[in-house]
């Protein structure tokens, strides 16, 4: 039963997030020939507040250009 989990900065859209789900499971399903019943998919949404690198966070480094 492969899982796949995917963590991205919250604020996509709920129909984003189920394109997502199905585009992995289909991915997974053609590249290791799994049953697409068998797939999980766990998406994870994080606050630009709790995600930095180099000490800053994706929510003080402001939108992108």
């Amino acid at each position: 039963m492969p899982l796949v989990e995917v963590t991205l900065i919250e604020g996509r859209s709920p129909e984003s997030v189920r394109a997502l789900i199905s585009n992995v499971t289909e991915a997974v399903v053609a590249s290791v020939g799994s049953p697409k019943e068998s797939v999980r998919v766990i998406v994870r949404e994080i606050p630009p507040t709790h995600w930095a690198a180099g000490d800053v966070t994706i929510a003080e480094r402001g939108p992108r250009p």
